[in-house]
């Protein structure tokens, strides 16, 4: 008995090693030498020190390729488990690209499969950190069913539990359609591409030029398509994001959000916000500032930094509460809601009320954006996103309108006509259908015409509709604006709203699910 415990533990050392080296040292070498960690030093920086227990070891594929079933590596290319980040649990798989060069075959997608299942009954996020050359060709269909079993627990963790995607080398084909579901994207530059198809067959089907870094990139990804929500530096500064942003979000769709010690007063005032707004409206101003003045620290983590910058998405803290932020940019296309804009900020609003983080949203809008470009690319479809994310979410909502709140924009960023809990308005609010200028050639166009001097009085009917509509006044009478306030006491109202907002309890009418205009 004493001979097979020890034999089979000589064997079990054995298959921990193979386990160990992935694809062997030689191609260890080969992926360090290109400035990539491998699956086992990524899972040792994600995850707190010592907390990593792995799953499913010692799995090989199961393919009869005759030349496959010689080439057996314990863990078949991915190495899959849970751990702590933070003194939370999640669960994580790390494919490795020295083995097979991170293929995915049947028993590959199986390991996977079964951490998401993990995942979903305990109630723990869920980290990709994906670095694969797409399907193991040798297993023909069952690879693609392997990838159809993961998309289809994509879809059901989806608002259940948080997924994040962190893209570490290549990822293509039908591959990219499960960090496309999951919630967030970071992407590494220089070392990490994202495409349906590569630059070979773009060449040989539409005879377009184009490196992988041009087409499936970290930073077109993050500025263009939209896809990754970060890019960062490098793989280092990847996992930093992912622990960061897992800082802000619950493990679940029951818990709550994590709170964190906080020694920045909730009722500090700051003088610096009544200044930020200038006097003429149509000087631009960051938000940035407006947003990193109210929170704790005036930490502001911004999401999808480099898309749609004329509106700002993120987290922040207020009183150590995470609070996820939506923010007009007036420094970019004035603020406007385009197709990009709309889109992004759905998507985030969603997302916070999925998992019960409260929303605040600072709103300088003129309106959407015109021109045909828009208006084809169906701006009416894709603005209603936002507009329908907002209407169904059922988190606190709070608002701060800071000046210009026009047309159907106004009622777009979280008015109370769509159920914002909290809505406020500084002095400079400017809440009305349309801005001055277009108003009062609408209004007093007669008067305009039959006038010797159209532009002094165009002024002064320009001053007239300001002081009549373009101010937050009449929203106030109508109880629209639940009360407007001085910029500088906007972190202490706030605060308030949020505790007031904590037991919050509200529903939509029951239904299978809505239907989105996507």
């Amino acid at each position: 008995m004493t001979n097979r415990r020890e034999k089979v533990l000589s064997r079990l050392d054995q298959l921990n090693r193979a386990a160990e080296l992935g694809g062997g040292q030689d191609r260890i070498d080969k992926h360090h030498k290109s400035g990539k960690l491998t699956a086992r030093e990524r899972i040792d920086q994600l995850l707190d020190a010592g907390t990593f227990v792995e799953l499913d070891r010692l799995v090989t594929h199961r393919c009869t390729d005759f030349a496959m079933e010689t080439k057996k590596i314990p863990g078949d290319g991915v190495v899959t488990g849970y751990g702590q980040v933070d003194g939370r649990t999640v669960f994580v798989f790390a494919q490795d690209f020295t083995v097979f060069g991170g293929s995915l075959s049947g028993a590959y997608a199986e390991k996977i499969c079964k951490v998401m299942d993990l995942a979903i009954k305990t109630g723990a996020p869920v980290i990709g950190l994906n670095d694969s050359g797409g399907a193991r060709i040798q297993e023909g269909v069952e690879s693609l069913a392997g990838y159809a079993d993961i998309f289809l627990r994509n879809v059901l963790s989806s608002g259940v539990v948080p997924q994040l995607s962190v893209i570490l080398g290549p990822c293509a084909g039908g591959a990219v359609y499960s960090p496309a579901i999951t919630d967030f994207v970071i992407m590494a530059q220089k070392t990490s591409f994202m495409f349906i198809t590569g630059p070979d067959v773009i060449k040989a089907v539409t005879h377009e030029e184009v490196t992988q870094e041009e087409l499936g990139g970290a930073m077109q990804h993050a500025s263009r398509s939209g896809v990754a929500h970060f890019a960062a530096e490098d793989e280092a500064q990847a996992i930093a994001i992912t622990r960061e942003l897992l800082s802000f979000i619950p493990s679940n769709n029951v818990d709550a959000p994590p709170r964190k010690a906080c020694s920045d007063p909730v009722d500090r005032r700051d003088p610096r916000l009544g200044e930020l707004v200038p006097d003429d409206p149509m000087k631009p101003y960051d938000m940035k500032e407006v947003i990193a003045a109210l929170v704790d620290d005036g930490w502001f983590f911004e999401i999808h930094a480099e898309f749609a910058r004329n509106i700002l998405c993120g987290f922040g803290r207020i009183g150590g509460q995470s609070i996820g932020i939506v923010g007009n940019q007036p420094a970019i296309l004035a603020g406007c809601l385009d197709i990009d804009a709309s889109v992004k900020a759905a998507r985030f609003v969603r997302f916070c009320d999925c998992f019960h983080i409260p929303l605040l949203t600072f709103v300088d809008v003129p309106g959407f954006l015109p021109g045909t470009a828009q208006e084809y690319g169906g701006i009416i479809r894709h603005g209603a996103k936002l507009l329908y994310a907002y209407a169904e979410a059922t988190v606190p909502k709070i608002t701060v309108i800071t000046r210009k709140a026009y047309g159907g924009a106004y009622d777009v960023m979280s008015s109370k006509h769509i159920r914002g809990d909290m809505n406020f308005a500084w002095p400079t609010a400017e809440i009305a259908v349309m801005g001055p200028d277009g108003a009062v050639n609408i209004v007093y166009r007669q008067e305009l015409e039959k006038t010797s001097d159209p532009i002094a009085a165009k002024a002064a009917y320009v001053e007239k509709y300001r002081d009549t509509f373009a101010n937050p006044f009449k929203a106030a009478e109508l109880g629209f604006i639940d009360e407007i306030i001085h910029p500088e006491d906007t972190r202490p109202r706030i605060a308030a709203a949020l505790h007031m907002l904590a037991g919050k309890r509200d529903s939509n009418p029951p239904k299978k699910h809505g239907n989105i205009p996507l």
